[in-house]
């Protein structure tokens, strides 16, 4: 096999494994350690099949999950993904037939339409997170796997590998389909529609995108591209990694020594490491602050106004999900009000509650926090429902004098508040939650190895 491909990172100890023969702990004799990124404890790594995965005694976060023939599937499943991406943005995504008149658009115009109504940033927000961010992510995937199956790692594979976590958090096309949906079922009772081929191959594309971001094997992928590196000598498991001067990289796992007044950075993928996410609970409460204000304005002012036969009709959040009650949509009602209501508002307490206990933790309670923190986390980006739905109907609904949807101010606000409550779980560091404790956990030092489900 050549070796003329391997990264040249002399201070590195660098298997040179096939990408897909055999997993990356039947390639080496020692013990691969991880430290959790959510409760910082150190455990090692057991022998994985695939279809298995390896958790964090302490917490229960996954630390490994490993699949079949990884490169091959994401590249495969990337592929896939961008040919229904391509097919969803070339043909007409749905149109409507009301009282003679009718409109058909494509899947763009849910963004460039907002445009006109001097809403550019929603624009952007939309066709952000359900076109451009999923397909840098899948010529990213494609980028890095086709390497790996080279043997040969293509110019900037480090750098694509990094971001491709980045990109995870803000893709939303599966969101998108929620809100067309809802979109379509308010739009149905006033007129005809009917679907496009786009439309099916956006919903074909984000089952797709969901697929290939679950095939990732971040550990199998970071191995093939640079090997592994020796754990920081004298790293006990059974321990936190702070207790040690020790941290793990948030991007490729690697465990890493914190040099003493420094920056520090992986010694395998270069990300920036922290012992702790610097003014972690500041940020939070700053972001929390900037969300909470936000979301005034978000259910004050109009999301969205009918005009109807000349008379305009300014709905709000809240008046929205009463006219759907109204109206006997009561499914369609309460998911408004949960991704609209029921999320911001619990986000923004959950975090708030999170930060004002994240020193005062005892064992028991960590592990309940953590739990509260990962749904948290899970939940922010679905309130882009709302948003969607605004987009949706406003680049349908145009039927001249008959009937026209018009984008309120209260669309950019509410999407603010998304994208800062976002960042506000992006920003808290569960580990705070797990750094009171340390000494009653009394855990075993490996990780625990389960089946997973699918």
């Amino acid at each position: 096999m050549s070796q003329n491909w391997l990264p040249k990172h002399p201070n590195l100890k660098v298997n040179a494994p096939l990408v897909d023969q055999q997993p990356p702990e039947t390639r080496t004799q020692r013990r691969r350690l991880r430290a959790c990124h959510e409760c910082d404890w150190i455990a090692a790594l057991p022998p994985l099949k695939s279809g298995e995965k390896a958790c964090c005694p302490r917490c229960s976060h996954v630390l490994v999950k490993r699949n079949r023939y990884p490169a091959q599937r994401s590249m495969a499943l990337a592929m896939a993904s961008l040919i229904a991406l391509l097919l969803a943005v070339s043909y007409p995504f749905v149109s409507f037939s009301y009282s003679g008149v009718s409109n058909r658009i494509e899947l763009a115009e849910t963004a460039t339409t907002l445009i006109a109504f001097h809403q550019p940033l929603v624009a952007i927000g939309v066709i952000m997170t359900i076109v451009v961010l999923p397909a840098v992510y899948l010529i990213g995937t494609l980028w890095l796997q086709y390497g790996l199956l080279r043997n040969a790692p293509l110019p900037f594979s480090r750098s694509t590998a990094r971001s491709l976590s980045h990109l995870t958090p803000w893709m939303m096309a599966d969101v998108f389909i929620v809100g067309a949906l809802v979109s379509l079922i308010k739009v149905a009772g006033l007129a005809d529609i009917e679907l496009g081929l786009s439309f099916w191959a956006f919903c074909v594309f984000a089952f797709l995108l969901l697929m290939t971001v679950q095939s990732i094997d971040a550990d199998w992928m970071w191995f093939a591209l640079e090997g592994e590196p020796l754990a920081p000598e004298g790293t006990l498991t059974g321990a936190s990694a702070a207790s040690q001067q020790l941290t793990s990289c948030p991007t490729c796992g690697l465990i890493n020594r914190l040099a003493p007044n420094g920056k520090h950075y992986c010694v395998r993928c270069h990300e920036r490491l922290h012992p702790r996410f610097p003014h972690s609970v500041q940020r939070t409460w700053a972001l929390l602050a900037a969300a909470a204000i936000m979301y005034i304005p978000a259910n004050v002012f109009p999301i969205m106004t009918t005009t109807s036969l000349g008379n305009s009709s300014p709905s709000t959040i809240v008046g929205g999900i009463v006219e759907l009650i109204q109206g006997g949509s009561w499914p369609i009602a309460g998911v408004i009000f949960v991704a609209s209501i029921i999320v911001p508002v619990g986000k923004l307490f959950a975090l708030a509650w999170l930060c004002s206990v994240a020193n005062r933790s005892d064992a028991f309670n960590a592990q309940t926090r953590t739990t509260l923190y990962r749904i948290t986390e899970f939940i922010g980006r679905w309130s882009m429902v709302d948003v969607f739905v605004v987009a949706i109907l406003v680049a349908l609904i145009r039927a001249d004098s008959l009937m026209t949807i018009n984008p309120g101010p209260a669309a950019l606000a509410f999407g603010a508040v998304v994208v800062l409550t976002m960042l506000a779980a992006m920003t808290f560091d569960p580990r705070l939650l797990w750094d009171t404790p340390i000494t009653k956990y009394t855990g075993q030092g490996d990780a625990r190895k389960e089946v997973m489900n699918g």
